[in-house]
């Protein structure tokens, strides 16, 4: 899936597909947490149903006031308590598809948002 979408500075997720999401002029095929400003390329976290607080603590660090949660071709939730834990530090957490993920992330980065999206790439 191609956007074509480009009002935002910084980190425009430009296509996502299988295997692969390109952000500006790379070519990603790992998950990935994208702010504007950073990418981290090194996220490797463990199935949904056994993912932490720790998980997401890159994102966190960021400071953000929303994370988009892309889990792949399927919306799935992780555990209503890491929900809770994101939530009571002040973060908000959306679930949904990666690819709604890479079209919400472009939308709000181009309110001057301040949002992460943790994208599984499957």
């Amino acid at each position: 899936m191609k956007f074509t979408a480009d009002s935002a500075s910084g980190n425009v997720i430009r296509s996502y597909s299988k295997g692969e999401i390109k952000i500006g002029a790379d070519i990603i095929h790992n998950n990935v947490i994208v702010s504007q400003n950073q990418i981290i390329l090194d996220w490797d976290p463990p199935a949904i149903s056994e993912l932490s607080i720790a998980d997401f603590a890159p994102a966190l660090e960021l400071k953000p006031e929303i994370i988009l949660f892309g889990t792949g071709a399927r919306q799935q939730f992780p555990n209503i308590a890491l929900l809770t834990e994101i939530m009571r530090s002040g973060t908000a957490i959306e679930i949904m598809e990666t690819s709604a993920a890479c079209r919400t992330f472009n939308i709000l980065i181009g309110e001057f948002r301040a949002v992460v999206a943790a994208l599984l790439i499957e």
